[in-house]
């Protein structure tokens, strides 16, 4: 891939997924893309009840179907071993066969599961079922999520087993084994709960659209346009891939995945133009990292935010975009102040693409925007949006040569779609069992009562621990996982606190993001120190100093909701102004640089520092403390090197 930035050279765009996984290429591709358009297929007769000849299952069938179809396609895309890398074995086949057949008997008789209510009594033959899917989904769970979030899985399923036997706020109310086999399958709180209702009825979509608009050209439309609006600025590159992350990132909600679209290019051209591997390399991981927080997509975890809180997603939408936008306005100052302190430039203007050109090609995916963001805000069509805004993409793009939806880019389309819906589909799977454990027991109510009591109605001590209980989870599950998990624990106890209910969810989500970028986890620095060449803990640790701003911000906007654009106009208008000007002391205490002041001395990086918490602390009298200081501080410094000057 080149890093070149001229607008013929870049190549950007998603590789067709037999090239990323081996494993589907030939007969078993072939198999992937049937199970993936026989389950695309079934979501969109559902969303627009379509109903062909009649057929239009109930919810929890459907959803069973869903889970059968996507549950086979995990053993087809994730080997049981690492032996296994490039084939498909027989004993795959089989247990993709078991899934197809367990999810297709629970969907013909899910109309008796409701009426009947199998999930307390039913016939020993849905009992078996019962034991084969959890069976099932829990290697999947293994497959797909790893052997940490496979126990994590496991402990929870079996609560019910042995609640009883718990001390205190943990004891709970205990099940039979067939009893729990039956909560956990045929009930509404665990395998077919809320994360697998938003999976089915939501998400499926937004992967839909995401992937068209990758696979069309988007990627280089936003490569382009970042390329062309930065790139010849001071420290350029870096600009460029905090540009080029975020657009991607709200798209895809993948951090992973968008360090390895983004990566090779923005990495690259931050080498070539001076920076050093590891700060490239944390840029590029702080950047994609917080795309998962960037509005309008998010990433899946969003969507089923908004189904916990009962609220519109375009309310969760609304909420996260200031800090997101926080979040990156610091990012660009901090590389902009690294660029001035080591004298870097920006890209040459001769061999940028221009503007007017780069709109004239990319607008089709300007257009298919708009509409998803019009019918998710104004129009609330969930569901549908994407389905439309994928629509209007393929048919302007039909008009273009380069981006219109060519046969090979279709295969590419439905097995990136299939692989990305099969991934979550079968962590949470996994993860519903979590929620049904905690659920059917009682325990997730008392928890979250215990944690009130014991830390005595503090709001700080409540969010310390959310805060490090978010983190550690984070470390061995994924951001959905996590959050879902300290949805059921964590979130009651800080909204019986009195802490506004959408921000209490976002500060969760916030500090389960956090394992990414720190140390010793550090997914998304490991991933692009790998493409830097880089040392993985001096990028980790770099990636901590960038995104400084990360550690701080869930604690204010919780505790003052005009962060999220909540309140009245004055309140939300001083927060945000007074949050930029934080930003800006603490990205120039993290470089120890300030515009026309040059180096910082380190008593002035302490006191830009601390100042920066004031102005972001909800209280007038600490912003104004806060400006002072700043100026005091800044005023002494030029004081002092004026006086040097002239000595």
């Amino acid at each position: 891939m080149s890093a070149d930035p001229s607008n013929d050279q870049i190549d950007f765009h998603v590789p067709l997924a037999s090239t990323i996984n081996p494993r589907v290429a030939g007969p078993a591709g072939v198999g992937l893309i049937v199970l993936g358009t026989a389950g695309l297929a079934l979501t969109i007769n559902q969303v627009f009840r379509l109903q062909p000849f009649g057929f239009l299952p109930i919810g929890n069938a459907f959803l069973y179907y869903v889970i059968g179809l996507y549950l086979a396609a995990t053993y087809i895309i994730f080997p049981a071993r690492d032996a296994d890398a490039t084939r498909v074995r027989f004993y795959d086949y089989i247990l993709s066969a078991a899934a197809l057949v367990t999810g297709g008997w629970l969907g013909l008789h899910g109309l008796e599961i409701i009426q009947l209510g199998w999930d307390f009594s039913a016939p020993t033959i849905a009992t078996v079922f019962s034991g084969i899917m959890l069976v099932l989904v829990l290697e999947g769970v293994r497959r797909s999520g790893g052997t940490a979030l496979l126990l994590v899985a496991l402990l929870f399923a079996a609560y019910p087993l042995y609640a009883d036997f718990m001390p205190g706020f943990l004891w709970g109310t205990q099940y039979g084994v067939g009893e729990t086999l039956r909560a956990h399958v045929l009930g509404v709180e665990s395998i077919i709960g809320i994360p697998m209702q938003v999976v089915a009825n939501l998400i499926v979509g937004f992967v839909v659209f995401g992937t068209a608009l990758v696979i069309t050209g988007g990627g280089h439309f936003f490569m382009s346009l970042a390329i062309s609006l930065m790139g010849a600025s001071r420290g350029g590159p870096a600009k460029v891939a905090v540009l080029s992350s975020a657009f991607m990132g709200s798209l895809s909600g993948s951090v992973v995945t968008n360090i390895l679209t983004t990566g090779p290019i923005t990495i690259n051209m931050m080498k070539r133009t001076g920076y050093p591997p590891h700060y490239a390399a944390s840029v590029e991981a702080c950047a994609s990292t917080g795309g998962t927080l960037m509005p309008p997509v998010m990433g899946a975890v969003a969507f089923i935010m908004a189904s916990f809180l009962a609220v519109p997603y375009s309310t969760v939408m609304i909420a996260a975009l200031f800090p997101a936008v926080l979040f990156y306005l610091a990012l660009l100052i901090q590389v902009d102040l690294f660029a001035a302190r080591a004298g870097l430039q920006g890209l040459k203007r001769e061999d940028l693409p221009r503007m007017s050109e780069t709109l004239k090609e990319g607008w089709p995916y300007l257009l298919s925007l708009a509409v998803l963001i019009y019918m998710l805000i104004v129009m609330r069509l969930e569901s549908h949006a994407p389905y439309y805004a994928t629509l209007v993409l393929i048919a302007v793009s039909a008009f273009k040569r380069r981006e219109r939806l060519t046969p090979k880019r279709l295969v590419s389309l439905l097995l990136e779609v299939t692989i990305a819906v099969a991934h979550l589909v079968s962590i949470l799977a996994g993860i519903g069992l979590v929620v049904g454990g905690l659920s059917y027991t009682g325990v997730a109510g008392a928890f979250s009562r215990e944690l009130l009591l014991y830390a005595g109605n503090s709001v700080p001590l409540l969010l310390i621990a959310g805060a490090v209980t978010s983190f550690v989870l984070g470390m061995g599950m994924t951001v959905s996982a996590c959050y879902i998990f300290l949805s059921i624990l964590l979130a009651p106890a800080l909204v019986e606190a009195g802490l506004d209910p959408v921000a209490s969810h976002l500060f969760i989500l916030y500090w389960g993001m956090m394992s990414y970028i720190t140390p010793p986890v550090a997914l998304a620095s490991i991933t692009a120190a790998n493409i830097a060449h880089a040392e993985a803990w001096r990028t980790g640790l770099y990636s901590m100093r960038l995104g400084a701003i990360l550690f701080v911000l869930p604690f204010f906007f919780v505790v003052n909701p005009a962060l999220i654009l909540s309140g009245p106009p004055l309140d939300v208008i001083g927060a945000t102004v007074t949050a930029c000007g934080a930003a800006l002391a603490l990205t120039s205490a993290m470089e120890g640089y300030f515009y026309r002041i040059g180096t910082l001395l380190p008593v002035t990086r302490v006191v830009m520092g601390l100042s920066a918490l004031a102005l972001i602390y909800p209280n007038g009298l600490s912003d104004l403390v806060g400006l002072c200081a700043i100026g005091l501080a800044l005023g002494a410094q030029s004081l002092l090197k004026r006086n040097e000057a002239h000595a």
